[in-house]
């Protein structure tokens, strides 16, 4: 069932060419193995393995990771009342609502479709934002799990799990496979060892690649969801507060903390490290904060609003 998120044709654009890239990359990537190894099959059957399990098991990874729980209206009528209306507005199932007893202020959402999603805010964030600002944030969540943001990421980051996992298997085999033939001959060792350079030489530019074009699939459908939210609330102002709070309430939290969730950069509203920790802008997750904040002023001159 279609939403009524507003769809950007910019962003949707771009995202299309960064899949496209990566799907070209993986072809390929696949044509490169099986030209230098004939056991590839069965890393291919791994990896397909632990995407499955990372696609359909998502939300119950994210939430035991992030230590979330779900939670009843009775437990948190705020935050099902915000998401009640959210889902009205939008046309869309309610997804399942968690709280994630965290200090660091993010949300995030998980799932394989809007039917088994979920969203959970951490009690860091709703004790620091006011109702209008978390409807802000909410919305935002609500745009990646009506656009299936979690499955496009998952799917995409396909090709760097395979490449680094093939990059082992080639190196396992070759080691292991040669380790008992001592009276091979010199040849036959020679062509073992450049067979074994180039698996993990094609297979380290593939990662690279892929995890690049990844992390800027990531950026702009960030964008997308803080459009899409924007539109749907009718206050991208709003939201603009949400995200300037939220980013500055990160430099307060023991850098410890963050730490322990930045592996979930890629879900959350905004990245748990604070802008001096990020190394490169290429590397980022998300776009820069005065990159989305700056969309979102475009938004409410676009809608009368004043900045």
């Amino acid at each position: 069932m279609k939403s009524r998120f507003e769809p950007d044709r910019g962003l949707t654009a771009r995202m299309l060419v960064t899949t496209f890239l990566l799907g070209l990359l993986y072809v390929v990537f696949t044509v490169a193995l099986i030209a230098l190894i004939k056991s590839a099959v069965l890393a291919v059957v791994i990896a397909g393995g632990l995407l499955f399990a990372q696609y359909w098991f998502s939300d119950r990874i994210a939430l035991y990771a992030m230590h979330g729980r779900i939670v009843t209206p009775a437990e948190a009528p705020e935050l099902h009342g915000v998401i009640d209306r959210l889902c009205a507005l939008a046309d869309m199932p309610k997804p399942a609502v968690a709280i994630a007893d965290v200090e660091v202020p993010n949300a995030f959402a998980t799932g394989r479709s809007p039917a088994k999603a979920v969203v959970c805010a951490t009690t860091g964030l709703l004790r620091r934002l006011d109702t209008e600002e978390l409807e802000g944030v909410l919305a935002h969540e609500l745009s990646h799990v009506a656009h299936r943001d979690v499955a496009v990421m998952t799917i995409a980051s396909f090709l760097g799990i395979l490449a680094g996992l093939i990059t082992r298997f080639g190196l396992y085999a070759g080691l292991y496979g040669g380790a008992g033939n001592n009276r091979g001959r010199d040849s036959e060792e020679d062509n073992t060892a450049l067979v074994l350079i180039a698996v993990v030489a094609v297979s380290a530019v593939v990662y690279a690649l892929s995890f690049l074009l990844t992390r800027a699939l990531s950026r702009y459908r960030e964008l997308s969801a803080d459009r899409a939210g924007a539109l749907l609330t009718g206050r991208p102002s709003a939201l603009a507060s949400a995200l300037t709070k939220v980013s500055g309430e990160m430099a307060r939290i023991p850098t410890r903390d963050l730490r322990q969730a930045e592996a979930f950069n890629a879900f959350f509203f905004a990245p748990a490290l604070a802008a001096g920790f990020s190394l490169t802008s290429l590397f980022a997750t998300h776009p820069p904060l005065d990159r989305r904040l700056e969309q979102l002023a475009d938004l409410s001159r676009q809608l009368g609003q004043v900045v």
